[in-house]
């Protein structure tokens, strides 16, 4: 075999390796957008603030992501998990990174039965404020 055909087959099976992992990181995890309004929160509000954002939640429960807001001054932001129709208890409180920000802390994590119900659609983010102090604007985080 030649210097070449050896420098060929080396690269070729390289690359297959790289595209490989490249393909199982991103199979094992998922990106969620979301879309938070007043109508979405349970009761619903009335409001003109909104919000949008964007989550990652690993294979091994690992959760990454923020939400951007528009006409709320909000005092607190959470990932919750309940279903669509209810509230639940706060599983990630978020940090304020900026005036309209709020990020997932490095390092959060999902439990194996708060991932259970990320894949049901039972987890929402939602952001607070003075005025509604229960929740001002809320989305629900749906798997795809």
């Amino acid at each position: 075999m030649t210097a070449a055909q050896r420098f060929t087959r080396r690269f070729l099976a390289v690359s297959a390796a790289v595209l490989t992992a490249g393909y199982a990181g991103s199979a094992f995890s998922d990106e969620v957008r979301v879309l938070l309004a007043g109508n979405q929160e349970v009761p619903q509000v009335t409001t003109p603030a909104s919000g949008s954002g964007a989550f990652t939640v690993g294979a091994d429960g690992s959760v990454s992501g923020s939400v951007s807001t528009l006409s709320i001054a909000g005092t607190a932001a959470h990932i919750h998990e309940g279903a669509p129709s209810a509230n639940g208890p706060v599983i990630i409180p978020l940090t304020k990174t900026s005036a309209t920000v709020w990020s997932v802390p490095a390092g959060a994590k999902l439990t194996e039965a708060q991932m259970r119900s990320y894949k049901a659609g039972q987890l929402y983010v939602n952001v607070h404020s003075a005025a509604n102090k229960g929740g001002e604007i809320r989305g629900q985080l749906e798997p795809k």
